[in-house]
């Protein structure tokens, strides 16, 4: 079993972020202040302080795709990513790559979706059928 990551990130605004990762995202918020809020990413611990959002670039090549770099992102099991994608098209949340999927009947199948929070950090969400495929070549 994988032990969680911790990430800690600038957001511009609380209320904001609450709305996007707890109601659309449907994470769970743990311990918070007035200027930070924990929450459970699919199990693993985002912190979202106040503060000026990290500077990304459109410079990561994904498929024919250049997307945002660095990012955020989380590997789920096909259903809890069909169920997030789900959400997220149902706040009509603006994709960057939409909800699809990658090498159809290859090893590493996988389906993927890009889309930034409402402070703009970019978040790159992916799929599998079968976890044990995340490093198959």
């Amino acid at each position: 079993m994988l032990t969680p990551f911790h990430l800690a990130f600038n957001v511009n605004d609380l209320n904001e972020t609450r709305a996007f990762y707890g109601d659309i995202l449907g994470c769970s918020e743990g311990r918070s202040t007035e200027t930070w809020v924990d929450y459970s990413f699919f199990g693993h611990q985002i912190s979202l302080h106040l503060g000026e959002p990290f500077k990304t670039a459109a410079t990561g090549h994904v498929g024919d795709h250049m997307v945002p770099m660095p990012h955020l992102g989380v590997v789920l099991k096909y259903d809890q990513w069909k169920d997030a994608a789900d959400r997220l098209e149902r706040a009509n949340v603006d994709f960057i790559i939409k909800p699809s999927v990658r090498f159809a009947g290859e090893p590493g199948e996988q389906w993927t979706m890009f889309f930034r929070d409402p402070s703009g950090n970019p978040i790159e969400i992916k799929g599998f059928r079968n976890i044990e495929a995340v490093f198959a070549s």
